[in-house]
């Protein structure tokens, strides 16, 4: 992956909030609300409360819902819940909002607008939840190693 993805992909987990996670790895081993799991042999399926009416499976550094999970396990004929097939998951989203030229071309904001309703924190993603502003997301991905043209 070149740098512009990989500073792409560290945006989204410091956007979720995973990466921050004290004891994590990295975020890959974090349920919705925080806590950790231990296993990356599948996605942990566990439904977490987040608050009245709000109820969620997301888990590892990107938030992965268990059924997009078992989609994209089959369809990309993934192993396990690894960094690795978490990785490769967010990529093959990213690629299926048409954003990777945009990413590899420093086009952040038009990638972030692209892929906002794939991730609750992204701004505009319009789930009701904590949603991150463009310039805090800008600057994490410069701070992570993005460029912008």
């Amino acid at each position: 992956m070149d740098a512009n993805l990989n500073a792409f992909l560290d945006m989204i987990a410091f956007s979720e909030g995973t990466s921050t996670v004290a004891g994590s790895d990295n975020g890959y081993n974090v349920l919705v609300g925080g806590t950790l799991f231990d296993s990356y042999a599948d996605h942990p399926r566990i439904l977490v409360h987040i608050r009245e009416g709000l109820d969620s499976t997301a888990a590892g550094r990107y938030q992965l819902l268990e059924r997009y999970f078992d989609f994209y396990k089959k369809k990309l004929n993934l192993p396990d819940f690894s960094p690795d097939s978490q990785d490769a998951i967010a990529v093959q989203q990213i690629k299926e909002c048409n954003a990777l030229q945009d990413i590899a071309n420093g086009n952040i904001q038009s990638a972030i607008n692209q892929c906002s309703h794939l991730w609750a924190s992204m701004p505009g993603a319009g789930y009701g939840q904590r949603e991150n502003s463009l310039e805090s997301l800008l600057s994490a991905y410069q701070k992570l190693g993005g460029t912008l043209p």
